[in-house]
């Protein structure tokens, strides 16, 4: 089935149904009125969704109506825990190698993780607001997924058996502020405003063959300003599954119902040239990605960060060729007199001011 939560001027919005083909949507007052009361009762409150789902797909559900992506808030607008790993190492590959730096073995067998803001989660068409252009703004697309309860020292297998819905996310990154936060050695703060999530967020069911244990076999498209910058697969060159990234949050505490966990950006692998050099066919899913390809090719970066009025669109078509989980559509607005509307819109606090190097996140 596939679930969203439509904006009602509450933090946590209304949890709603929607169609297969993102259609038609229903609320599922009646059964939870909020994402959260269904993770936390899955067993009980997830059979009654779906029976819902059946009806509003078979045209039998009496009170269906238009499914409007701009109405979505994140389908779980508040979590327990946003967590983020970067499971594609050729990511972290290209940016050592961009400034001739190995990548220490203990990558190859251990996730890299930070803990994000979970308080204020954006959704798929809210603005990305951020007080100035020389933080270095950067869109980054990713897969994430929801969890259930998830014990303590769980194996990746059993932690795959947590996994209760899957989406899209733009973990939008200000790469300028990225350095002075690692130097203190306490990682990602303020680089990291909010994320943004995918309309809907789905069971494995709906995925079907392209789920192959704990990853995602499809291509996630990233158009920026219209323009396609992004045909990532995001399946084969997955080095951590999402087994893996949970068990590896669990391997000290108990992992809860409602905790988000992200892959961190999707990232291909380049293919060598026949007369020498190598070429990246399939694109990128952040900008930093290809400042990285560039420095390796010609030295230095010359592609620069997002600026105000930019537009990010992150996609991915399912098996059927239909969006799957339909499209994060966000537009970049100064913090400010022409972005306060927009703002308060999305529920975004006002504070304000200013601050180069990529990031592994």
């Amino acid at each position: 089935m596939k679930l969203a939560t439509y904006k009602d001027g509450s933090r946590d919005g209304q949890l709603v149904v929607v169609s297969r083909d993102l259609s038609l949507a229903h609320y599922a007052t009646g059964i939870a009125s909020r994402l959260q009361q269904v993770l936390d009762d899955w067993s009980f409150l997830s059979p009654q969704l779906q029976d819902l789902y059946a009806a509003l797909n078979q045209g039998r559900a009496r009170h269906a109506f238009p499914f409007d992506p701009q109405q979505c808030m994140a389908p779980l607008p508040r979590a327990y825990q946003w967590a983020d790993g970067s499971a594609y190492l050729n990511h972290v590959e290209l940016v050592r190698k961009a400034r001739n730096a190995e990548v220490p073995p203990s990558f190859y067998t251990d996730p890299l993780m930070y803990q994000g803001g979970s308080d204020d989660l954006s959704g798929p068409c809210d603005p990305i607001v951020v007080p100035s252009e020389a933080m270095g703004i950067d869109f980054e697309a990713e897969i994430a997924v929801i969890t259930g309860d998830v014990k303590m020292g769980a194996t990746p297998e059993q932690a795959l058996d947590g996994i209760r819905l899957v989406m899209l996310a733009n973990d939008v990154s200000l790469r300028n502020l990225i350095p002075a936060e690692l130097a203190k050695g306490f990682g990602f703060f303020q680089s990291k405003p909010a994320t943004a999530f995918s309309p809907v967020a789905v069971t494995l069911d709906e995925i079907g063959e392209a789920w192959q244990k704990g990853r995602l076999h499809l291509t996630l498209q990233s158009s920026w300003n219209g323009r396609k910058v992004g045909m990532c697969d995001a399946g084969p060159e997955m080095t951590f599954h999402f087994g893996e990234l949970i068990a590896h949050i669990a391997k000290t505490r108990n992992v809860r119902a409602g905790t988000i966990v992200g892959s961190g950006t999707v990232s291909n692998k380049g293919v060598e040239k026949k007369g020498g050099g190598t070429d990246w066919p399939k694109g990128y899913s952040c900008i930093a990605e290809k400042r990285c390809i560039e420095t390796i090719q010609d030295g230095q970066p010359t592609t620069d960060f997002m600026k105000f009025g930019d537009t990010i669109k992150i996609e991915m078509k399912g098996l059927d060729g239909r969006s799957l989980f339909g499209a994060i559509d966000q537009e970049v607005v100064q913090l400010g007199a022409k972005a306060k509307a927009a703002a308060a819109s999305a529920g975004l606090a006002l504070p304000a001011e200013d601050a180069e190097a990529p990031s592994e996140g």
